[in-house]
């Protein structure tokens, strides 16, 4: 059965933060809110984990990971960013955007489009994932919590319990949650492109 963890969004309680990183550490796997929609999250190099993500999902090898991460110098050490890609992020960062980049040789291999050598990445605006990465110390891997034969993303934490109560080690409730994931922006030509319209205004890369 996974664990529940009731932890507030603006001032995340620091006890149920740590035992929140123990469990992600110890090769646990997480459903938690983000400032979209709820995610699965493990820990970077947790390669059950990724199986188990796609299992749930049901995602075949094209699928875009996210790394979840704390900050841009988090971001840099994972992705490569010229000076007018990295003006656009950061004029909607943090926020609900996820941005498709080329990946530097710190992301495993097994995380990566098999043809495009591309990683989706984030800075979402969380206090509660914010803690949660500075005590991990190290990027999230991650993927909206959409359902095989679901339209939407689960947005209760007890609906996400009952329901995957066998699949998960953990769940996070923090409150109301959206239901819209994040907006998608594809980097990897080297411009541009809008791949999934979500919760984040995708007019500025149009």
């Amino acid at each position: 059965m996974a664990k529940f963890f009731d932890i507030h969004p603006e001032d995340p309680q620091p006890r149920s933060v740590s035992a929140v990183v123990d469990l992600l550490k110890s090769g646990g796997l997480i459903a938690y809110p983000t400032d979209s929609c709820y995610a699965l999250g493990a820990q970077l190099g947790n390669r059950e984990a990724l199986e188990r993500i796609r299992r749930i999902r049901n995602l075949d090898g094209k699928h875009h990971f996210t790394l979840v991460c704390k900050d841009f110098a988090q971001m840099g050490q994972f992705v490569a960013v010229d000076n007018d890609i990295f003006r656009s992020i950061k004029a909607v960062t943090p926020g609900p955007y996820t941005f498709i980049l080329p990946a530097t040789k710190e992301v495993p291999k097994r995380l990566l489009h098999p043809k495009k050598k591309t990683v989706g990445v984030r800075i979402p605006d969380s206090r509660l994932i914010a803690a949660i990465l500075t005590e991990l110390g190290e990027p999230l891997l991650s993927s909206t919590l959409l359902l095989p034969a679901e339209e939407e993303p689960l947005t209760q934490g007890w609906e996400i319990k009952e329901t995957l109560d066998h699949e998960v080690d953990a769940v996070i409730d923090s409150g109301d949650v959206g239901a819209e994931p994040t907006t998608v922006i594809d980097f990897s030509s080297g411009t541009a492109e809008v791949v999934r319209r979500g919760m984040g205004d995708p007019s500025r890369f149009e």
